[in-house]
């Protein structure tokens, strides 16, 4: 049988976020990584891929060369949707790196460019939105929605129903119980336990998880625009 040409892909950031993508990507079949970019464009390499240099300079040029699919490996939900907008533009796909010791149902719903880290898991019916992160060991339960952008932090527990809003942040070890909604580019800070809505832009902490101030959702897109 013959054997399915590798696909040429180029991932760009090259933080420690990435590094756990890169190791996601090596362990999926089909892809030829090239190399990575960032803002730093100085010469060093990842796991033994070199960094080709700042985004702007590079990917068109990579693009052109024949360079088929890139990865957003950014942390900063803002930065990585706008970078992912260039991206499209450019005609590049974005395909999801989803680790082998990930579970993902067969019946969740994913998007694009979405990064499911070791030991997360999705389970049925969930909606995961284009450029999210569920990061390591997070669990996703039923019928929950997350949002375009938004980062599910390691150690994050949603309950079945929950709605997560675009661009949100959930921070490590955070729990949010049946059917909350959490708004757009809200934060939840480290460990706190959500047991009622959550507002846009809102950042909220503690046990159970109160807000302390809620910030304009439009400033915040716009921030690093």
């Amino acid at each position: 049988m013959r054997r399915r040409r590798a696909r040429r892909l180029v991932i760009v950031g090259a933080g420690g976020h990435a590094k756990v993508v890169v190791d996601i990507l090596l362990a999926q079949d089909g892809w030829d990584i090239v190399g990575l970019t960032d803002a730093d464009p100085s010469p060093r390499k990842i796991y033994g891929l070199p960094v080709l240099g700042r985004d702007e300079d590079v990917l068109p040029n990579l693009r052109r060369q024949g360079v088929e699919a890139a990865f957003v490996a950014l942390g900063d939900n803002v930065l990585r949707l706008r970078i992912a907008a260039r991206l499209r533009a450019l005609g590049f796909d974005l395909p999801n790196a989803i680790s082998p010791r990930a579970f993902v149902s067969p019946n969740a719903t994913l998007g694009v460019g979405i990064a499911v880290m070791p030991q997360a898991a999705i389970n049925a019916a969930a909606t995961i939105g284009d450029f999210a992160i569920i990061n390591t060991a997070a669990s996703i339960d039923h019928d929950c929605v997350v949002g375009e952008g938004a980062h599910i932090g390691p150690g994050a527990v949603l309950a079945g129903w929950v709605r997560v809003g675009a661009r949100v942040f959930v921070g490590v070890g955070a729990a949010a119980v049946p059917g909350v909604e959490i708004g757009a580019d809200a934060v939840i800070g480290a460990g706190a336990a959500v047991i009622r809505r959550v507002p846009a832009g809102a950042t909220s902490i503690g046990v159970p998880a109160r807000i302390r101030r809620t910030r304009d959702a439009r400033t915040v897109r716009s921030r690093k625009s």
